[in-house]
């Protein structure tokens, strides 16, 4: 393999839109010491997950039988600019992961038709070059080792190469279908490699939903971490306690993962009626609901999707709990539904028309269940139900939060479940505090129930099933979970 010296000519992160930033130069004399007097670095270990290797060899198989022939190249992308000469973490595009087991900056994926995979790798400049010290987007001073070529090479069973060998490699390899939107180096690239890949990525292998169990138990403790901090809330003032609450779901997704899976919503009160309540930066108050929707993204990027409607004082208002009950009921013939040779929509059109029928009984619509759920969306009173439970009930998950996103919405509509599909069961109803068609005791009320579900040959798995969902067990495990110290 080439040595970092041979590398020194490739940008390690190609992205035009940063700025450079404003460090003072190095003089020639310092420049020419710099370099010396260093030993090795220790080896940075490859993060892969034990069997990740094995999982990607098997992917990156069942994409070249759907597309045989061709050179496919899939790039895991670079991190997005923050503010002028500072970014984001990076998170490497999912078919990138999916397909190698790596989560390297800047790298390419080259698979050949015959089935070889090389890996394309941008240089880290190690002890021995000039850039160790003084280049803070490459110097391994800066930012710390990362995985040798001979590393990767092992730990991923592929081939490994500087990226700067790149372009003769597309140029040899003639027309490739590279996956587009991720690095623009390599051009807008092929919309169907990206739509075939995520036709192959709905549907998860064993290891997959070993990570995805994984999320789900981590999250669980989250969940347990943001319980335990509410008495101390409540005995306080509770200012900005949302945002507390957030922090101390992070850090367990930081220490047991990679990061939290997408921005948590964590809203309390009235907040709870915002979908995606993003200020997270309310008071907790006693007597309130708070609405969690929170996932833990494991070092392998699989990630959970979980809600709960908690009662910050450990207690139901009657109102609460009818709200509570009906969209548990929901939940539950929702997740009925959830099994081989139904389709995707089963699942929401099972939920949503327990809901409807208690908002009838509510007298808040004046037509039936069967009416608000008529597939004639032109006839009266088809869809009222959606004023209070606005969004769908499943989306696919995996890698992505919302998984497989790049099928346009019939395709995804009609999947034909299967086993292996990973998907959310999440009903809700949502009575704002503005609509003069919802009775004074129901606004500002808002309750989400959601779980991660995997198709099994029989009823489905539910991933996250370490978190009640019946009003009297949660409450009695929020009771439990406060009494005992915290787990680390």
């Amino acid at each position: 393999m080439s040595s970092a010296d041979d590398l020194a000519g490739s940008p390690a992160v190609p992205d035009a839109t940063r700025r450079a930033p404003h460090d003072q130069a190095f003089g020639p004399w310092v420049q020419t010491t710099l370099a010396d007097g260093w030993d090795p670095e220790p080896e940075a270990p490859h993060p892969a997950h034990p069997g990740a290797a094995a999982a990607a060899a098997a992917h990156r198989a069942r994409l070249l039988a759907a597309l045989p022939g061709g050179t496919v190249v899939v790039p895991s992308g670079t991190a997005p600019v923050r503010a002028n000469d500072t970014v984001y973490g990076f998170r490497p595009a999912s078919a990138y992961t999916w397909l190698t087991g790596d989560q390297a900056e800047g790298a390419v994926l080259l698979l050949a038709p015959d089935g070889a995979a090389t890996i394309y790798l941008p240089p880290s400049a190690g002890p021995g070059t000039l850039t160790y010290v003084t280049d803070r987007r490459e110097g391994a001073l800066w930012v710390g080792g990362v995985p040798s070529a001979a590393g990767t090479a092992a730990a991923l069973d592929v081939q490994v190469r500087p990226r700067t060998e790149l372009p003769a490699a597309l140029r040899a390899a003639g027309d490739a279908r590279v996956l587009g939107g991720v690095d623009p180096d390599l051009g807008p690239g092929d919309p169907e490699l990206g739509r075939t890949v995520d036709r192959l990525r709905a549907v998860k292998d064993d290891w997959e939903i070993d990570r995805l169990a994984d999320a789900c138990a981590a999250t669980a403790r989250g969940f347990a971490d943001v319980v335990r901090e509410l008495p101390e809330l409540l005995a306080g003032d509770g200012r900005r306690g949302e945002r507390w609450l957030e922090g101390t779901f992070w850090r367990r997704a930081r220490l047991e993962g990679n990061d939290v899976g997408y921005s948590s919503i964590v809203a309390a009160g009235t907040h709870g009626t915002s979908l995606h309540w993003a200020p997270v930066d309310g008071d907790i108050r006693p007597g309130q609901l708070l609405l969690a929707d929170m996932g833990v993204e494991t070092t392998s990027l699989y990630t959970a999707d979980v809600t709960r409607t908690l009662p910050v004082s450990g207690t139901w208002t009657p109102v609460q709990r009818r709200v509570h009950d009906a969209v548990r009921e929901a939940h539950d013939a929702g997740i009925a539904e959830v099994r081989p040779g139904r389709d995707f929509l089963a699942a929401h059109r099972a939920a949503q028309w327990v809901l409807a029928d208690h908002l009838c009984r509510w007298g808040l619509i004046p037509w039936s269940a069967d009416d608000a759920l008529h597939e004639d969306l032109a006839r009266p009173g088809a869809g009222a139900h959606r004023r209070y439970t606005l969004h769908s009930t499943s989306h696919l998950l995996g890698l992505d939060v919302h998984d497989c996103a790049t099928l346009d919405g019939a395709e995804y509509l009609a999947t034909t479940l299967q086993p292996g599909h990973c998907l959310t069961v999440e009903p809700g109803l949502y009575f704002q505090v503005n609509d003069r068609t919802v009775p004074d005791e129901l606004r500002g009320v808002a309750v989400r129930i959601e779980d991660d579900l995997v198709v099994t040959d029989g009823a489905a798995r539910v991933l996250s099933d370490a978190l009640p969902t019946d009003a009297d067990e949660l409450v009695a495990w929020m009771a439990d979970v406060q009494a005992r110290p915290r787990e680390l």
